[in-house]
């Protein structure tokens, strides 16, 4: 059985940085260091949210209540990735098991490319709507699948986006949802309560 307890120490930590009302700044940096200390470990995400499907999948593990931030696990089979897309949120993405290539994409017809990182094993970038919102994600393993961990500051799932023609730099509205109907149960601790 997959012992969750990163995860749900991670959603405590950001908790509580919701509770203190951390600025964008703040989630930026100590979201950051919290989600690369997440992600330096396997073994914690259960096997159901890290299954690859036939387009890339997108797994809540948590949305905070008060929507004030979700973690969601990305899972990108060989060769798959995202349409041009934005975020209108702060998000945070961190690589758990292999890589992903995440391209900015500038406005223009035809949209360009920007900036390029190649996300590998235990890295965190940021992206944000004021700096770094516009973007493509492929997975950059050829064979096999890779998995990231997001972080957003909503409930990126109901959040109304945009999806971008390369082409052309046409906006077209779009809200992703969720693959699975049912989150991680983070708060079973009856096995911990009884070794102790």
């Amino acid at each position: 059985m997959t012992d969750i307890t990163p995860l749900r120490d991670f959603i405590r930590d950001m908790t509580r940085l919701a509770n203190e009302g951390a600025t964008e700044s703040r989630w930026l940096t100590e979201g950051a260091g919290l989600l690369r200390r997440l992600v330096a470990t396997d073994g914690w995400l259960p096997e159901a949210y890290a299954e690859a499907g036939p387009r890339y999948r997108q797994y809540l593990l948590h949305c905070d209540p008060l929507e004030r931030f979700c973690v969601v696990s990305f899972v990108w089979g060989p060769g798959q990735r995202t349409p041009i897309h934005n975020h209108t949120v702060w998000g945070l993405v961190g690589m758990l098991r292999g890589e992903e290539i995440s391209t900015e994409m500038r406005a223009g017809a035809p949209m360009l490319p920007g900036q390029v990182d190649r996300l590998r094993e235990g890295e965190v970038v940021a992206v944000s709507a004021d700096t770094y919102d516009i973007h493509v994600v492929e997975n950059a393993l050829a064979d096999r699948a890779s998995i990231s961990i997001h972080v957003y500051g909503g409930n990126i799932g109901a959040i109304a986006r945009s999806v971008f023609d390369g082409e052309t730099g046409a906006t077209k509205r779009f809200i992703s949802g969720y693959d699975n109907e049912a989150v991680p149960n983070l708060w079973d601790r009856s096995k911990e309560m009884v070794a102790a």
